[in-house]
């Protein structure tokens, strides 16, 4: 299940929701009117780690998280690189499983989008 975790906006920064569970994240990017702009669903897939983004201005972006770890001797930065389609109704099943306790506008916004992939 997810369940939010308490963040403080940077200087600067949109204020955001963080939500945490044991297969996914999301992260929820709020106007000063709290008016959703953008969220990021990450999620575990093939042994890899995933992250499908979503924005207003933007759209739909869907990537893989590079950990960077390929080597014992350097410890990169995680990057996310293009990542193809996203299995949509795979995704959506996983978030609708994992999202009950969530707030409810918040929940129902991104099921909306993850229907617009289908």
């Amino acid at each position: 299940m997810l369940k939010e975790f308490p963040t403080s906006p940077a200087p600067g920064e949109s204020e955001r929701r963080w939500f945490i569970g044991d297969d996914l994240e999301l992260i929820v990017w709020l106007a000063a009117d709290g008016a959703i702009t953008g969220f990021q669903l990450c999620y575990r897939h093939a042994d890899a780690e995933h992250a499908l983004t979503w924005t207003s201005e933007h759209g739909f972006h869907h990537d893989r998280v590079d950990d960077g770890e390929r080597s014992p001797e350097k410890n990169q930065t995680p990057v996310l690189v293009a990542d193809g389609a996203v299995d949509a109704p795979a995704l959506q099943a996983r978030f609708t499983r994992s999202s009950a306790a969530i707030d409810s506008a918040i929940r129902e916004f991104v099921l909306q989008k993850l229907r617009l992939l289908e």
